[in-house]
């Protein structure tokens, strides 16, 4: 037969390669411009080309490729359309450390050269990730792949920008924006991070003018008082009804500036009286429009204080907080300072304290796109699953600000607008004007800010189809069928995805959009550098495999909770992939050829019964993965090979395999195996590719590949796979009597080789005769030396008892079991494991143990208590029933 086609082991890593670069050299990942078949395709969610492969990644990248090779196997075209992000921010700050380290930085080296180096570094270091994601066995169409600074997806985001700004939905204003003093660039709102820090509170007072008193301020930023224009308190405040003066004077730059009447003053905060800085706080920048206040910038772009900010020009920013509070409290004007926990924001990139800075940016009005996005979400057109993140994209859009998107960098699209130096006349156009449509000037300056990250990529979908042309790919694939992502992005790139596709395509990017949880430690604790619990998916896969590590991902990928990982875990499925391997092994002794169907009436039941349960995995598998619960899918195979494949079915149709049985009875038995283990290594395929591949290479009848198989619900060769409830009962009842003999060898410590005598009592004609006609099968398993079955009688002695649900089976133990030693063994065990227990509830008793020991180690301590307690109870429940044996 085949045996010597498979090694005795199954090495992972060699298989890998060999098998991922002949997908690619075949062209097995290639989708279709043109086709009758049905459409199917996703965007991967660009990672930056600063990335490497992390366990988020890891995780969606694994399911996408579970759809997509799952939807291969269906017969559809399916288009897994690959690419990168250029990342803006975080690619620009790379390269600059890189600059730094050999004492250079961006400004010495000029605009030009400096993104010279970008393109350079990207050229050898870019491609990193996506080598890794390859070892992951991601089925991407890696012809197509796409970058988002590329010329085409370039030409898409100019046409997008003019469109917008000649339709009035992109704009230049002055508005506060989120700044980096770092990065120096604007941020917008969701890529500030808030972060809870221990802070204090300054009370600051504020004389009038006559020296009759003063209204006291709280604020937490003493030195943006220097760019105060007004004091404001809520006009139903009755402490400042009666005020004696309308102005109060700006200590250490005594100005004098007005009190005003707002009510978006909470009176609960600090003393009721605000400090207002329009310059530098979002909310006092909208009271200082509703007054027309003047906006006075006190703190620069670098963090330093301005020439505004009087004598502490020049100053860091914090410095200048402590120079601020010492001037004050040495003038008499600091009243207290109060301690406070509060938010305090942080560039996502670099973790500087962002800045509210008052600037000149561009931006997209967000209402009229946020709207079309909600309405298609609301009225079906794209599912958000699960539904439970329906909420958290509804309240983004219905409170949506509009959308900063320039940024202050290099790297990134730089944005097409030209300004006429000799009229100051904007021009906004795809290619450079050569002169100004105002004046004929052709003093022409470009806007030197890039274009946000997330602008280039909400155009991912479509852009990467070869929009603004209307191609046959944009035709076939367009709108995709689903989007698989993380909830952190729901609002950064989703909620962006659906305003522009829908704004330019007249229609829905996607389908569905599919929100994975978050993959954390075996404790549910979130993965970070600073706890030492981050698990690196290239090591997982480097010590177990990378079938391993998928099956783990999808196994525990439940709707809406989170995955924790850990390497046991991992550990796990690859013995799952080993006890596959090995029962392909056992099966390829008896198979050398692909063999024709045997009629159901012609096999054993033990075949029926796995013929049935395999029809009712391929629709379970069918109806989990099309709704989206990976781990259904993926634990219902699991179930299926490793218990009853690997554990039931190989064991029952032993005998017909070698000829016990005869001819016709072996031929079925091979029909029925070769046929099973075919369509099991389909269904497996999307999860664990590189070991289907392997096995489908090797088993006799299989042709090409096995991505280029039918899945069994399409393939009309499948039709031998029916349902068979009744021979699933029966089998049932096979498998609970062989159990309950196996339990009670296990309870009565009785050695594997003892042959058994066992009566089995039911008053159920069918059970009865099932077992009679079943009785090779239960004697062969349960090792019996003799089998009876009987209606319902008096209770056989010196017997223990399993007691099923139409059957009771009795074991004699006449001969084989000596009370008094089985008795003494379990005394010793039961004593054994009192003096465990008593040291550790010495331990949990000790409130220093509790209150010293690390959280997951008093948990290890509890639960090893458990365990023991629960131990302890079986050996009880043993000594009870060796106890009411009567054996004379």
């Amino acid at each position: 037969m085949s045996i010597d086609l498979l090694d005795k082991g199954y090495e992972p890593h060699d298989v890998e390669k060999r098998w991922y670069d002949f997908w690619e050299k075949e062209r097995l990942f290639a989708a279709e411009e043109r086709s009758d078949k049905r459409s199917y395709a996703i965007v991967i969610p660009p990672p930056n080309v600063t990335g490497v492969l992390h366990m988020g990644h890891a995780l969606n990248n694994a399911l996408q490729d579970i759809l997509c090779r799952y939807r291969r196997l269906r017969g559809d075209n399916v288009l897994w359309m690959p690419g990168t992000d250029h990342a803006g921010i975080a690619t620009q700050n790379v390269v600059e450390r890189h600059l730094a380290a050999g004492g250079l930085d961006r400004h010495q080296l000029g605009r030009e050269k400096f993104i010279e180096r970008v393109w350079e570094w990207r050229k050898e270091y870019g491609g990193a990730i996506i080598r890794q994601l390859k070892r992951l066995g991601a089925s991407c169409d890696w012809e197509r792949e796409r970058f988002t600074m590329d010329d085409g997806l370039s030409k898409a985001v100019r046409k997008v920008f003019v469109q917008l700004y000649d339709e009035g939905l992109i704009y230049q204003g002055n508005y506060i924006i989120n700044w980096c003093p770092r990065c120096r660039t604007a941020l917008a709102d969701l890529e500030v991070e808030h972060e809870e820090v221990n802070a204090h509170l300054y009370y600051i007072r504020y004389p009038f003018p006559d020296g009759s008193g003063a209204v006291t301020v709280a604020t937490t930023r003493p030195e943006t008082m220097l760019g105060d224009t007004a004091v404001a308190v809520n006009p139903e405040d009755e402490r400042y009804l009666n005020l004696p003066e309308e102005a109060v004077i700006l200590p250490l730059l005594n100005r004098s500036i007005p009190i005003i009447r707002d009510s978006y003053v909470d009176t609960a905060f600090g003393t009721g009286a605000l400090k207002v800085t329009p310059a530098h706080d979002p909310n006092d920048f909208e009271i200082g429009r509703r007054h027309n206040l003047p906006a006075v910038k006190v703190i620069g772009d670098d963090g330093r204080m301005t020439s505004d900010a009087g004598k502490y020009e020049g100053m860091d920013r914090f410095a200048c907080r402590k120079a601020v509070i010492e001037d004050l409290r040495a003038q008499g004007l600091l009243e207290k300072i109060t301690p406070l926990v509060h938010s305090v924001g942080h560039c996502y990139r670099c973790h500087t304290a962002i800045e509210p800075n008052l600037s000149k940016q561009w931006f997209v009005k967000a209402k009229p796109l946020a709207d079309k996005a909600m309405a298609a979400v609301k009225t079906g057109k794209t599912r958000i699953i699960p539904d439970i993140w329906e909420k958290t994209y509804f309240e983004w859009l219905e409170n949506i600000r509009d959308w900063c998107i320039s940024r202050q960098i290099w790297w990134g699209h730089q944005i097409p607008a030209w300004t006429c130096e000799a009229c100051g006349n904007l021009m906004v156009a795809m290619t450079a004007p050569s002169a100004c449509t105002e004046c004929g000037s052709a003093d022409l300056v470009q806007e030197t800010d890039v274009l946000d990250t997330w602008f280039s990529s909400a155009l991912w979908p479509f852009s990467t189809m070869g929009w603004p042309e209307k191609t046959p790919l944009l035709e076939t694939f367009y709108p995709t069928s689903v989007l698989i992502t993380g909830f952190d992005i729901l609002f950064f790139w989703v909620a962006r995805m659906m305003m522009m596709g829908i704004h330019f395509m007249n229609d829905v990017p996607f389908r569905d959009v599919y929100v994975h949880a978050l993959v954390r430690d075996e404790n549910g604790q979130k993965m970070s550098k600073s706890k030492g619990n981050v698990i690196d998916p290239l090591n997982v896969v480097e010590k177990y495999g990378t079938d391993a590590f998928r099956f783990t991902l999808a196994a525990f990928a439940a709707q809406g909770r989170d995955v924790k990982m850990s390497e046991k875990r991992v550990e796990g499925y690859r013995n799952f992939i080993n006890k596959l391997w090995n029962a392909t092994r056992f099966s390829l002794m008896h198979l050398d050829k692909a063999y024709p169907d045997i009629p159901t009436d012609r096999i054993s039941l033990a075949d029926q019964w796995i013929l049935s349960r395999l029809n009712r995995v391929i629709r379970t598998v069918e109806e989990a993965l099309s709704g989206y619960h990976f781990n259904e899918a993926a634990n219902t195979l699991y179930q299926f090979v490793w218990h009853e494949f690997c554990d039931w079915y190989l064991e029952a149709v032993k005998p017909a395999l070698y000829g016990n049985m005869g001819d016709a009875a072996r031929d079925a038995a091979r029909s029925v195996l070769w046929r099973v283990l075919r369509e099991t290594l389909i269904l497996l395929h999307p999860f664990i590719p590189f070991v289907t591949e392997e096995i489908w290479n090797k088993l006799p009848g299989t042709k090409g590949s096995i991505m280029r198989a039918a899945f069994p619900l399409d393939n009309p060769d499948t039709a031998v796979i029916v349902s068979a409830p009744e021979a699933e009962i029966k089998m049932n009842t096979v498998m609970d009597i062989i159990t309950g003999v196996r339990n009670i060898r296990g309870e009565m410590n009785i050695q594997p080789s003892a042959a058994l005598e066992v009566i089995i009592h039911s008053p159920d004609d069918a059970v009865r005769t099932t077992i009679e006609a079943q009785s090779g099968i239960i004697k062969d398993l349960a090792r019996l030396k003799s089998l009876m079955v009987s209606t319902p009688g008096e209770r056989p002695k010196s017997a223990a008892t399993a007691v099923l649900e139409n059957a009771a089976v009795f074991v004699s133990l006449e001969g084989i079991l000596d009370i008094d030693m089985e008795t003494m063994r379990l005394e010793k065990e039961m004593a054994k494991i009192d003096k465990e227990l008593t040291g550790i509830s010495k331990k949990l008793n000790n409130e220093d143990f509790l209150a010293k020991a690390p959280e997951d180690v008093v948990e290890k301590v509890r639960e090893k208590h458990r365990g023991l307690m629960e131990k302890r109870q079986k050996l009880e429940v043993n000594m009870e029933k060796i106890k009411a044996l009567d054996l004379n």
